[in-house]
């Protein structure tokens, strides 16, 4: 219900305050129901735009409001006039992305189990001057090609993207840069493993099935789990350690009964509402808990210290589950405090095997799923998410280490050490 400038603000400080965009770069649309294109204005600080930046494009071509309209306006106006199903559009320079443009290539989805389905299939326009009406009609006519493009790579640009409404195109775009950057990281590291179509297919067609049970209470104390939970969710998608597209957080309410984020919802809209209860392994009615619940189930049976989970994708961490790239945190003593060493399943273990999974985490708190995720658990949510924080940092340094010289873990001698010295797990 919010109006189109209010969503164009908050969908342009999400892309800024993210890095996928800089302060004069990139520029957003919503076509709203009269056929007005209302659009982010051109030369005006990305990181400090406000709903009343926002200019409006009458049909006439009247323009509404304090500033000129993004000087790419007529490529908004083409995607718009190809596809009257799509009311907004999303056009920026995100790094991945960018990358993929430079070197004309298009990112390969099949690298992440849910992009393909969100992301579609993928067109690449030519070259042509930024905001002039050739490159309108060369970006119009990519779309033209295939009906089913929602996502063009623009040549030596970036890239625009087209939904249904502005969260649509926003996930889209967010999921796009994931898979850039997971793969360019991955070729970092080796060479990148892609997911069959049997295996994205095992994604699509896993759905949770529990019983359902009616007599739902929500005390105080569980209510305040769900604001954690939600809090946590959105300060996970700012620091880009999860996407609107995947991810799933959980925490044990008491004994082993936990609530867990849904699925089918984006993560930056998810709300107290949409938590879903789980309860005597059952889960309340009418709601749809995450795929990922299983698993968490397991974890919380066998490992009574658990009260958080986290399963997530973050860029550099996909870059080691999407290789055979050893994630040695005994590299980095201090991360292998948080984490010992880190064991990796096979794609599809969190379905057809939660409990092996789970035993993993009776004396370690992180494990890798190999291009699904990486999931951790501590007793709180708060510590679940530093050690996320720590493993993502930790494979980003790793990755950029690539190239620099050979790596030095510590010794086995020097691990039994830090075993005792921090009363930590290890061989």
């Amino acid at each position: 219900m919010m109006h189109p400038a209010d969503q164009l603000s908050l969908i342009i400080g999400r892309i800024y305050r993210g890095g996928l965009t800089t302060t004069s770069g990139g520029n957003l649309s919503i076509k709203d129901e009269n056929g007005d294109i209302w659009i982010t204005p051109a030369g005006i600080d990305k990181g400090s735009l406000t709903a009343k930046d926002i200019v409006c494009v009458k049909p006439d071509g009247t323009v509404i409001g304090p500033h000129r309209p993004s000087s790419e306006l007529p490529f908004h106006k083409a995607i718009y006039d190809m596809r009257p199903k799509m009311h907004s559009v999303i056009h920026a320079h995100p790094p991945g992305l960018v990358t993929f443009s430079v070197i004309h290539q298009i990112p390969d989805t099949s690298i992440l189990p849910q992009a393909r389905t969100v992301c579609g299939p993928i067109g690449f326009a030519p070259y042509d001057v930024p905001g002039s009406l050739a490159l309108g009609e060369k970006i119009a006519a990519e779309f033209r090609k295939n009906p089913d493009y929602k996502a063009v790579i623009m040549e030596n640009h970036g890239v625009v993207l087209c939904g249904e409404d502005i969260g649509d195109a926003y996930q889209r775009f967010e999921t796009l840069e994931l898979c850039a950057r997971t793969i360019i990281n991955a070729k970092s590291l080796g060479e990148p493993k892609y997911l069959t179509e049997e295996q994205i297919l095992m994604l699509e067609q896993h759905i949770p099935r529990f019983q359902h049970y009616m007599n739902i209470s929500h005390p105080s104390e569980e209510r305040l789990l769900r604001q954690e939970i939600c809090r946590m969710v959105r300060r996970a998608c700012d620091q880009k350690l999860m996407s609107s597209s995947y991810g799933t957080v959980s925490m044990r309410w008491k004994d082993n009964d936990f609530l867990i984020t849904p699925t089918g919802v984006q993560r930056w809209d998810i709300d107290e509402e949409d938590i879903v209860q789980v309860k005597d392994g059952m889960v309340e009615a009418g709601k749809h808990p995450s795929r990922a619940t299983a698993l968490h189930y397991e974890i919380y049976q066998k490992n009574p210290d658990v009260g958080a989970i986290i399963l997530t994708q973050c860029p550099s961490l996909m870059g080691f589950c999407t290789t055979d790239a050893l994630f040695n945190v005994r590299t980095i003593p201090e991360t292998w405090i948080f984490l010992q060493d880190v064991p990796r399943f096979p794609y599809g273990s969190q379905y057809n095997d939660p409990a092996k999974v789970a035993d993993a985490f009776k004396d370690r708190p992180c494990a890798l799923i190999e291009n699904d995720s990486v999931v951790v658990a501590a007793d709180s949510i708060i510590n679940a998410f530093d050690r996320l924080e720590v493993a993502e940092f930790a494979a980003k340094s790793l990755i950029l280490a690539q190239g620099m010289g050979d790596l030095h873990p510590i010794t086995d001698k020097e691990i039994e050490d830090l075993a005792v010295a921090f009363h930590v797990g290890g061989r």
